[in-house]
């Protein structure tokens, strides 16, 4: 006798009890970056909706975030000044530092977690101090300076540290500096499997850190490796990380659930600029339903694995649910 799968889809109710999977406001992580100056809000052409803005826009958004239910965010800072090795985010006064003392101290209970990297900060726009004899990101060096800019992070009072260079023993290095500082409670969510990828592009473009020579393919993964991704997510959890990632998310459920099946932590999935940018203009094109689609993929995030989503459409996300529940 064949089996009659239909039956449980023809009523709607019954349909809404048996979904396995649902995706709520809970679920995300909502990005912003943040700029030096006032009254700062704007638009990056290749991601509508994503803005720069200053810290008092900020403040305002984190309000309009908490209306909607959306209570964790990931900041980004862009420095006024570029140099070598990143100085803007070594600095207590520097712009991230800033973003985090104001919002906690308006907005206490949101939290915030800070993106930990190098690429926004510095004239090359790699992920770190360049070794120029191999020209690539030198990696001991890199940890040296990425665990000062973590206890800055901490010290300005971020919820949780994402560190994003990838760089080889980050999660170790991160958790020694901040254990032996006080901070052994503060959370690290590892970019712990980040490929190299073409989905960055308008990542790029809003936090001004395109590479002025070369790519990043000599620390960030090959798109083609399988083993190695969940290697890299494995190891980070040896190392002391409290969250796993995988980065881009859209191309790489496979992995996700590959990394998922593996591990005991918590999986988290970054929904890139790229993703973001062509449902948004297939949708701005009228090519496809913007918010089904939309609604479809942050099921497919959380059908492989995810437990958080790092997304551009969270406040879409969010209000989608909100108008759901009236």
């Amino acid at each position: 006798m064949f089996q009659r799968f239909r039956r449980t889809r023809l009523n709607p109710h019954l349909r809404s009890l048996v979904r396995e999977t649902n995706v709520s406001v809970n679920d995300f992580i909502y990005p912003l970056f943040v700029r030096s100056g006032k009254n700062i809000k704007t638009e990056v052409s290749s991601m509508p909706g994503v803005f720069q803005m200053s810290i008092d826009e900020i403040l305002k958004e984190c309000e309009l975030l908490k209306e909607l239910g959306l209570y964790s965010i990931i900041l980004f800072g862009i420095p006024d000044t570029k140099d070598s090795i990143g100085s803007d985010s070594l600095c207590e006064h520097g712009i991230i530092a800033k973003a985090i003392r104001s919002i906690k101290e308006v907005h206490p209970d949101m939290f915030v977690v800070t993106d930990l990297c190098f690429c926004e900060y510095t004239d090359h726009g790699h992920c770190g101090i360049i070794d120029v004899e191999n020209e690539t990101v030198n990696n001991d060096a890199t940890l040296e300076i990425s665990a000062q800019q973590a206890i800055i992070h901490a010290k300005a009072g971020a919820d949780m540290i994402a560190p994003s260079g990838m760089m080889d023993g980050i999660i170790q290095t991160l958790r020694n500096a901040l254990d032996s500082n006080g901070y052994e409670n503060l959370p690290i969510m590892a970019y712990s499997t980040k490929f190299s990828s073409a989905y960055y592009g308008p990542f790029r473009d809003v936090a001004e850190s395109t590479p002025s020579f070369g790519d990043r393919a000599s620390y960030q993964m090959d798109p083609a490796n399988r083993r190695e991704a969940i290697s890299e997510s494995i190891s980070d959890e040896a190392q002391g990380a409290d969250i796993l990632m995988v980065k881009p998310a859209l191309a790489y459920l496979d992995i996700v659930r590959e990394i998922k099946d593996k591990t005991s932590l918590p999986m988290a999935v970054y929904n890139v600029s790229g993703e973001y940018a062509m449902l948004k203009f297939a949708g701005l094109n009228n090519l496809i339903d913007y918010e089904r689609t939309m609604l479809e993929t942050m099921i497919s995030f959380k059908r492989a694995g995810a437990d958080i989503i790092i997304s551009y459409h969270a406040k879409e996300v969010a209000e989608i649910l909100q108008k759901s529940k009236l």
